[in-house]
């Protein structure tokens, strides 16, 4: 079983920052895939950005060139750095470790971008 615990989120005005950071615990082995979800009112969940366990990195075109995966093998952690933020990108952000063909899921953290 794995647990994922995020933090960070809330709001932030138009072109501002936000980092949002994530812990996973227990039976984490082998090749995985860790990264951030969002979904948005009356949409469905999408990828923000992934990074595999051999380092990888992917991320959605909307938020490419503004936003940042970084991991810790060790630590098994995960964050995302988002910069130049904009109304579009108001969702709830869900941390996710895709492992054996399983996905695991955090429990989201509001990100809202208002002035």
């Amino acid at each position: 079983q794995v647990q994922l615990v995020e933090s960070g989120g809330g709001l932030v005005q138009p072109g501002g920052s936000l980092r949002l950071s994530c812990a996973a615990s227990g039976s984490i082995f082998g090749f995985n895939v860790m990264g951030w979800y969002r979904q948005a009112p009356g949409k469905q969940r999408e990828l923000v950005a992934g990074s595999t366990s051999s380092g990888t990195k992917n991320y959605a075109d909307s938020v490419k060139g503004r936003f940042t995966i970084s991991r810790d093998n060790v630590k098994n952690t995960v964050s995302l750095q988002m910069n130049s933020l904009e109304p579009e990108d108001t969702a709830v952000y869900y941390c996710a470790l895709i492992q054996s063909s399983r996905t695991y899921w955090g429990q989201g953290t509001q990100v809202t971008v208002s002035s």
